[in-house]
């Protein structure tokens, strides 16, 4: 019965979220209706900048703040902004890889498979807490009696996304490191695709524990306090590179550079810093690759250990 409940309250909410979108194209976000939006691009003879949103570090209830942001950009980049989600990371990736986003908000694994696998490339780094880095975290329901990862085996539980850094490897990491898998050691996972409704799932006994983006659950816990109330973190992960802008290789050059330049000096700006401190952002710095060695190094660690 848990489980029926579980595909419901995904099912309905990807509905409240997509507005039941068409899947296989990409879907603009947007509080305005769709036409205003067409006749703003032809009326100024250009084609909208599309941003990806396959991984905002503030959770999809937050859309207010990205809707702030698009309008932000429009004015400072002189041209209409589209907003595309996509409720999988490997759906973003391939729009970005085949030119159908010109940048987006990716998760820090997806970011390193499509910097591999057809050169996506890293324009901004968020710093939160001063840093650009974010943790796992394994939470389970406040009332249970678990106290560590080890004590959910057998249990049911939520992983976010099959790519997720935070949501799946990581997790898989440390379970690797007991010489367990998550087939093996959980009676059952469940994919929700998406953090805050892994947190959901936690608060409202769907599954046991689930391992979700510090990021959001830290947002959760200030915006929507009586969700995040319902769980605890069991454990915590090491720092890994936080999810970062990216955007496709194919990318204007000049275009790049004004949206870099854009996206790191928003801080500086009245308006911009409002918006940040509503996604809970301190501000935008250059990407450094380099930050993310360390979900590499998982992912090596791992695959050797399948030899």
């Amino acid at each position: 019965m848990k489980r029926y409940n579980l595909i419901g309250w995904l099912m309905l909410a990807v509905i409240l979220i997509c507005g039941g979108c068409d899947r296989k194209q990409p879907v603009e976000v947007s509080l305005k209706p769709a036409s205003v939006a067409e006749s703003l691009s032809t009326k100024q003879g250009m084609v909208p900048l599309r941003i990806g949103m396959g991984a905002m570090i503030t959770p999809k209830d937050g859309y207010i703040y990205y809707q702030r942001l698009q309008k932000y950009l429009e004015k400072k980049l002189g041209r209409p902004v589209q907003l595309v989600d996509r409720e999988n990371y490997d759906e973003m990736n391939a729009l970005l890889e085949n030119g159908k986003v010109d940048a987006a908000f990716v998760c820090a694994g997806p970011y390193i498979e499509g910097k591999k696998k057809f050169g996506m490339e890293l324009l901004a780094m968020p710093l939160v807490k001063g840093k650009p880095l974010y943790y796992a975290y394994i939470i389970v329901h406040k009332e249970s009696p678990y106290k560590s990862l080890n004590d959910l085996k057998g249990k049911k539980f939520a992983f976010t996304d099959p790519k997720s850094n935070s949501g799946k490897l990581v997790p898989t990491y440390m379970l690797a490191k007991m010489n367990e898998t998550p087939e093996h050691f959980f009676s059952k996972v469940e994919y929700t695709y998406g953090h805050d409704k892994s947190i959901r799932a936690v608060a409202e006994k769907l599954v046991d524990g689930a391992s979700v983006d510090s990021l959001i659950w830290e947002y959760a816990a200030a915006k929507s306090p009586a969700l995040t109330a319902q769980t605890k973190i069991i454990a915590k992960s090491e720092p890994y590179g936080i999810p970062p802008m990216v955007v496709r290789p194919s990318i204007d050059p000049a275009l790049k550079e004004q949206l870099k330049e854009i996206m790191i000096g928003i801080a500086n700006d009245p308006e911009g810093k409002q918006i940040l401190e509503g996604m809970m952002i301190d501000r935008f710095v250059a990407g450094d690759d380099k930050n993310y060695d360390t979900i590499r190094t998982i992912n090596r660690w791992i695959e050797q250990q399948k030899k």
